[in-house]
């Protein structure tokens, strides 16, 4: 990942957590990692468990942020969470995988913040 991407990347996942805060949510950890991949986040929303894919997107030339979320995408998010919860033991909690969709401007300013809930069925 180039270094650029990297940043807005990062830049992304700040204005993320930062919504996230606003709405009640707190955050419990980010950039989790395990051999099924990354969590960006996990959030606490009430009684519920909240993994967050953050889609971070510059311009407009490769689509909305959220459409960047691939059936594949889908499947390694799944297998994250299930990791979590294993590797926890959280078999009885309430859990749901959400996606942020941050879009800028091509100079880099903020347009707009999306919250998606229960993006990826369970």
């Amino acid at each position: 990942m180039t270094h650029t991407r990297q940043r807005l990347g990062w830049r992304g996942e700040r204005l993320a957590e930062r919504y996230l805060a606003g709405h009640g949510l707190t955050i419990l950890e980010r950039n989790y990692r395990c051999s099924a991949g990354e969590a960006d986040l996990i959030a606490q929303d009430g009684d519920t468990l909240v993994f967050v894919e953050v889609r971070t997107r510059r311009g407009q030339d490769y689509g909305s942020p959220e459409e960047s979320i691939t059936a594949r995408k889908q499947a390694h998010l799944l297998a994250v969470a299930q990791a979590y919860l294993a590797e926890r033991g959280l078999s009885d909690i309430a859990w749901r995988i959400d996606v942020v969709a941050v879009a800028l401007s091509a100079r880099g300013e903020l347009l707009r913040v999306e919250h998606i809930e229960n993006a990826v069925e369970g």
